[in-house]
């Protein structure tokens, strides 16, 4: 029998057309939104390894080079090394005056802790600071400058810069540079290299690292006296080992970050009275050779010239207005941002005071350095935030997916043994003709191969096909294929192009039964199916059935990538959820109802693109039990090409978060609503919503901790997680007699299946803030799926 309904005349675009055009203009936007925010996490990722030199670190350190390219006046000269003029000259810290340096920070524990002591004891020090600590903790290097300290740079990421190219040596200065204008709204012209010493130690292959950045303008400083803190020998040794000899003055050297350093703590207030009780003053660098020029000057007075300086304290006229006016050169060359931001002559704040001559070696950061420096602060504050965030996300994802596979394994064994006693049974065996309803949309390749296997159903069905408008020839095929088979329980209905939820509520009105069962046009039964599928009816609180699906075309890899998702995620989900009398989906390839309570509910609804999910959920909370029946089987073609996988996930997760607003109202609900809302509504946001989105962490941290942490152990973290996953796999397809063989394809899956399905979900996300809508998507068929004998 042959029912079409009149066309009539063509009519306006309808609400749903509309939607739809709105939904496909939006597309693009929103999948190039979804690679933008990977993108992002990418980056913030690599920018957290990178300020923890876990990216780009090198911890190569020279040793034992020779020096024989160094002039011996450096070699043998004060531990302040400029090149004022192009010529390198030393200046050495008078006597009796301490130059209190350190080195590393700043750290949030150690450095607050010697600038209360610094503060306590009226004691000016020069922090040479890693950049990227600074970009860290910005806010104590503006303390740090506030309190009338001085700052030079050691480099960002603490690195042999004789091992570096020019371009990482630029890098490593300009980076520090916008950190610290980005922190304190200054620049720096001091600088120390990382495991530096004293000036005797330079070599043939840190020399031309000084006399280049000696011509960009900097101040390169040693060390006279090394506390030698870093070693944490006690606090007796490091006092003896950073007291000057003889009253000489020194650069000394003690660490503020790097390790623990509470032995420094302890040594500093210790030894800053020390050295004052013997008649010592502190200054800093800058202090030092404003001191020096002032006495240069005194003794240059008269004189014809400035003196050429012989030796190392009287080379110090040749620095004049190293802390005031230097760094010309630096603006051609862009390692010191004084021509784009810095463009003052002397110390941030003026000159003259006592504060500004112990800081001018700083400069004031402005214009595009100010404000580059400012978006590295922000930068690197988002990824100190993001990062710990999607660790603690790690976890919280990694126990849940633990926690979902024990689950998994518990109450799929429960249900499966007690569903296979050999004296289980729903009650009285159901013999009675049930309604087979096939929605079809231009499935032309599929619908004879649909008939054919209800053909071979061993119940006793009648046979609704709803052709939703289609443009091909489906409903022509359809009644062919009935006529050849002799089917005379076929019936064709013709309707315009209104959606399945239409097509399938137009069916179980035409139904003549009270059992419904509901596929798709693309489906093949096997013979005893339907039997299996409504014997579950045999109990009267059953209002519906969720089969078992497969995929058909699995000899693919995506075709097998799927095939291991229905036989582990769906179905063995399937099995818990039943247990649990929470089941949120009965699958639309495979399911039957009670057509009365389809009919109580409101049929098939429109509002979702999950219109299986909705009408799932809705059963629930009409007090219906919803039940799992593993051996009703059916073979489904899967989507044959990674853009309609994307375009069927999409809608199904779309949907799915649809379905979970719509019903929302269950969380509050009591009765069997209530029971759904509070069990299962929070298992399907955690495992099929949030576990999803987050699991891609697993592998993104994976792949980071690989390449730039430990290889082995992130390896075999991975394999272990696999091995899990791959065991949960395994029980599955034993569960439902599969072969192994398929798994050979889930690592592959693990790396390339979960990424895309992160994307989806984000995708889906983005739609349901935007309000996009989709109408009944097709998907591009190939009619492969024959009968069951032919997917084994």
């Amino acid at each position: 029998m042959t029912t079409t309904t009149s066309r009539g005349r063509r009519r306006a675009p309808t609400r749903m057309s509309r939607a739809a055009g709105k939904a496909a203009a939006l597309q693009k936007p929103r999948v190039i939104l979804a690679l933008l925010l990977l993108l992002a996490l990418t980056s913030v990722m690599l920018l957290d390894g990178y300020l923890r030199a876990e990216v780009g670190g090198d911890q190569r350190v020279r040793t034992g080079a020779g020096a024989g390219k160094v002039p011996d006046k450096v070699l043998d000269g004060g531990p302040i090394l400029t090149f004022q003029g192009g010529r390198a000259t030393t200046v050495s810290v008078p006597d009796k005056t301490i130059a209190l340096t350190f080195d590393d920070g700043p750290n949030p524990t150690w450095t607050p802790q010697v600038l209360e002591i610094l503060r306590k004891y009226d004691v000016p020090g020069t922090f040479f600071l890693v950049g990227s600590m600074v970009s860290r903790y910005p806010g104590i290097v503006k303390d740090m400058v506030e309190e009338g300290n001085e700052v030079g740079i050691h480099t960002f990421t603490h690195v042999d810069l004789s091992y570096q190219s020019d371009a990482r040596v630029d890098r490593e200065m300009e980076q520090t540079q916008l950190a610290l204008a980005g922190a304190a709204g200054i620049t720096t012209t001091l600088f120390r290299a990382p495991y530096s010493s004293e000036t005797d130690a330079i070599d043939n292959y840190s020399w031309p690292i000084y006399e280049k950045l000696g011509e960009d303008g900097y101040t390169s400083v040693f060390v006279d006296t090394d506390s030698d803190d870093w070693k944490k020998p006690g606090v007796s040794k490091i006092i003896e080992w950073a007291t000057p000899e003889d009253g000489k003055g020194a650069s000394v050297l003690f660490h503020d970050a790097g390790g623990e350093r509470s032995q420094t703590i302890k040594a500093l207030p210790t030894y800053i009275k020390r050295m004052k009780a013997a008649g010592y003053t502190f200054t800093t660098i800058s202090g030092v050779m404003q001191e020096q020029n002032a006495a240069a000057r005194q003794q240059a007075t008269g004189a014809t010239g400035t003196g050429t300086g012989t030796g190392t304290d009287t080379g110090a006229t040749g620095t004049e207005g190293t802390a005031g006016t230097q760094g010309a050169t630096g603006e051609q060359r862009g390692t010191l941002p004084n021509g784009e931001g810095g463009t003052g002559t002397g110390a941030v704040g003026g000159t003259g005071g006592t504060i500004n001559r112990l800081q001018a070696a700083h400069r004031e950061a402005t214009g595009v350095t100010l404000y580059e420096g400012k978006a590295l602060i922000a930068a690197v504050t988002l990824a100190e935030w993001t990062v710990p965030t999607l660790s603690v996300g790690l976890m919280i994802v990694g126990v849940a997916v633990m926690g979902r596979f024990g689950m998994m394994l518990i109450l799929a064994r429960r249900h499966y043994r007690k569903r296979n006693k050999r004296r289980f049974s729903w009650g009285p065996t159901v013999t009675r003709p049930v309604s087979v309803i096939v929605p079809a949309y231009n499935e032309k390749e599929c619908i004879a191969n649909t008939l054919k296997s209800l053909a071979k159903s061993t119940h006793p069905i009648e046979i609704i096909v709803v052709d939703d408008g289609s443009t091909d020839d489906t409903s022509e095929i359809s009644r062919e294929a009935a006529r050849a088979l002799g089917m005379t329980n076929v019936r064709v209905i013709r309707q315009e192009n209104a959606g399945k939820p239409a097509a399938l509520n137009n069916g179980v009105r035409s139904a003549s039964y009270d059992i419904v069962v509901m596929m798709d046009g693309d489906t093949v039964f096997e013979p005893d199916a339907v039997h299996q599928l409504v014997q579950p009816f045999a109990d009267p609180n059953v209002g519906a059935v969720a089969g078992n699906a497969k995929v058909g075309n699995r000899d693919t890899i995506i075709g097998a990538w799927q095939h291991i998702e229905y036989v582990m995620g769906f179905n063995l989900d399937r099995r818990m959820y039943d247990l649990l009398r929470c089941m949120p989906t009965i699958p639309g390839a495979i399911g039957a109802f009670r057509r009365d309570a389809v009919l109580e509910v409101g049929g098939m609804s429109e509002d979702t693109l999950a219109e299986d999910t909705d009408i799932t959920i809705a059963m629930h909370r009409a007090g219906r039990q919803v039940v799992y029946q593993e051996h009703a089987k059916a073979w489904t073609e899967a989507p044959g090409s990674l853009k309609q996988l994307w375009s069927q996930r999409y809608r199904w997760s779309y949907g799915t978060m649809q379905a979970l607003w719509k019903h929302r109202k269950s969380l509050t609900d009591k009765g069997p609503s209530g029971r759904f809302g509070r069990v299962g509504m929070p298992l399907v946001v955690l495992f099929q919503i949030v576990t999803p989105v987050f699991a891609p962490l697993i592998d993104v941290f994976t792949v980071y901790s690989m390449i730039f942490v430990d290889f082995q152990a992130a390896l075999l973290a991975w394999l272990a997680v696999l091995g899990v996953q791959l065991g949960c796999a395994a029980y599955a397809f034993r569960l439902d007699r599969e072969k192994y063989r398929y798994l050979l394809m889930m690592p592959l899956q693990q790396l390339a299946y979960r990424q895309m399905m992160y994307l989806v979900l984000i995708h889906s996300c983005i739609t349901a803030l935007t309000g996009g809508r989709l109408r009944w998507q097709k998907l591009k068929r190939t009619g492969e799926v024959g009968t069951p004998a032919g997917v084994s």
